[in-house]
């Protein structure tokens, strides 16, 4: 992986860093694998070699101009480093990777003898470190275009000549990465991010369901970061910067970051473009009970029941909606996982924000959303927003589950999208995110999935052979399935529930299974049980639901254990 760092001024002070012992003495042995000459002295293991004879000799073609002419910055810097599984590569094999990227990005194209100096540093077995003067010998500038992706390029390249692992090809969409400084600060620090990542997660939570400028910035301000906006003499704001409080730099000082910098889409003139696509200020209040069929529930529970059918709709537009639609609401449910992650509760929420800062590479391609289309699912972020943080209980908790249930979905068909446009960090990042949402699910459901689960062991044994038979005739092909699943009682126990409010139940099994396919679904059961619940506007919380006379009698058919242990929870993998 490749990352060319800031350009700097003073050769001597990066050379110096690069020998040093560095910040946490975690530089080891080093010394110089490659150089612009192989005479190059290295001051790692000449014994009469110094720094300031490596920085006299790199900087001569600064020196050779007049003043007015040298350029302020020019001292040019990249780190290429190896994944933590790759084997360790030898002294000639990183020398044969440095001169690769100094070809590929322009530094010294092979066979120019006039090319720039540049000396490569190893000190550490995963990475080396390439300083280079931008004056070539012959008093010009290197021509540098593009040459960010062209380095990655060649990495991957030399990947598959090394045998390393192979990273998903970028498209150039992505964030900036955390300088290396900016990450030993963090670790020194004791955090698992570093600001700028924090930050980025900050503002996107900020824009989540926001409708106006006015609304973001004091979510902003709420959040607790320091805000500097960027004013034209004419009064109109251009654009805005960030900081953490406690991220100050050697002068003491707040150290800023751009929107645009923390990820292209967070820049004002982005955001903006999310609020021109419709609005999104509907009422947030509890909407009253359809058909009355659904108990009186908390504005919380309500929200996650929105934002689950708002989803499930995104879902089908994935599946089978044009390409500026399909983007439109893969973007937008990085915006509902935002909102979910800051308002779920505390066994939940630590997963659904991983789950979220692994998804934010997936929003984001060449393929341009088309606004308005992500009105619903914006709705929906504005709705957990405003309807204040889960308790972690009852209802919350088990529309909790029924919400990741449906992202798990969402999500799972962004990345199967993104797979098929070759999309392959966007992919990956999807994948990634389920992964995490998978564990979330299982953290929210093991309650409201052991309590329904009781209930199923207690109906009586002819109720629950009819629904078996509704089961095979809506999904033959995966009712045994189904019906060998510890989430079939749950399922039960929802059809029984369903019937008595009204419902066919053979004709909402067939609606719920006709949605989507089910043959990739690890319990059956469960993905169905959800559907329902949602479709009859069930409660989520099997406890609110009032004893029936379809419950059998203890000790008809009822070998009930206390409740579904973790293990016997089977999860939504895919």
């Amino acid at each position: 992986m490749p990352s060319i760092h800031e350009r700097g001024s003073e050769t001597i002070g990066l050379i110096r860093y690069l020998y040093g012992p560095g910040t946490e003495e975690e530089h080891i042995d080093p010394h110089l694998v490659a150089a612009f000459d192989p005479l190059t002295p290295d001051p790692g293991r000449a014994p009469k070699a110094t720094y300031e004879q490596l920085q006299r000799l790199l900087d001569q073609p600064i020196n050779a101009l007049p003043t007015s002419k040298r350029p302020k910055k020019h001292v040019w810097h990249l780190s290429v480093r190896a994944a933590p599984e790759d084997p360790v590569l030898s002294d000639d094999d990183w020398a044969a990777i440095a001169r690769r990227m100094v070809n590929a990005t322009g530094i010294a194209p092979d066979g120019d003898e006039a090319a720039c100096r540049w000396a490569a540093v190893r000190h550490a077995d995963d990475h080396i470190h390439i300083i280079a003067t931008l004056v070539r010998d012959d008093g010009r500038r290197p021509r540098l275009h593009n040459e960010a992706r062209r380095a990655q390029t060649e990495c991957r390249r030399i990947e598959a000549d090394y045998h390393l692992r192979r990273v998903p090809t970028g498209d150039g969409t992505a964030a900036k990465r955390p300088t290396s400084a900016e990450r030993h600060k963090a670790k020194r620090q004791g955090k698992d991010h570093t600001s700028r990542e924090e930050l980025r997660e900050t503002v996107r939570r900020a824009v989540a369901g926001a409708t106006s400028e006015e609304e973001f910035f004091d979510r902003l301000a709420a959040a607790g970061v320091l805000i500097r906006k960027r004013v034209a003499p004419s009064g109109d704001l251009l654009g805005y910067k960030v900081a953490s409080p406690d991220d100050r730099n050697r002068e003491k000082e707040p150290v800023f970051y751009a929107g645009s910098t923390l990820a292209p889409d967070l820049s004002l003139p982005r955001i903006r473009q999310r609020w021109a696509g419709g609005d999104s200020s509907q009422s947030t209040e509890t909407a009253p009970d359809q058909k009355g069929q659904a108990p009186a529930s908390s504005g919380t529970a309500m929200a996650r029941r929105r934002a689950a059918s708002a989803v499930w709709q995104a879902v089908l537009v994935v599946d089978d909606g044009e390409d500026a639609q399909v983007a439109a609401q893969i973007a937008a449910a990085g915006e509902v996982l935002d909102a979910l992650a800051k308002t779920s509760a505390a066994h939940t929420r630590a997963e659904l924000r991983e789950a979220a800062f692994a998804y934010e590479r997936a929003t984001r391609s060449h393929i341009q959303a088309e606004r308005g289309h992500d009105r619903a699912l914006r709705q929906a972020a504005r709705d957990l927003v405003h309807s204040g943080p889960a308790l972690g209980r009852g209802e919350d908790s088990a529309t909790t589950a029924m919400a990741i249930d449906m992202l798990f979905f969402l999500v799972t068909a962004a990345a199967h999208w993104h797979a098929k446009k070759n999309h392959a960090q966007q992919a990956a990042a999807a994948r990634q995110a389920a992964e995490h949402l998978r564990t979330a699910y299982r953290a929210a459901a093991d309650i409201p999935l052991g309590a329904l689960y009781l209930r199923g062991r207690h109906l009586p044994q002819p109720l629950r052979q009819r629904q078996a038979v509704y089961l095979r005739q809506a999904v033959p092909e995966l009712a045994e399935q189904a019906l060998a699943e510890p989430g079939w009682f749950a399922l039960a126990a929802t059809l029984a529930d369903a019937e008595a409010a009204g419902h066919d139940p053979a004709g909402l099994l067939s609606e719920a299974a006709g949605r989507r396919e089910l043959a990739t679904a690890d319990s059956v059961s469960e993905v169905l049980m959800w559907r329902l619940r949602r479709m009859t506007e069930l409660p989520a919380d099997a406890t609110a639901m009032p004893q029936r006379a379809t419950t059998a009698a203890p000790g008809n058919d009822s070998t009930a254990r206390p409740a579904a242990s973790r293990s016997d929870q089977p999860g939504r993998a895919r």
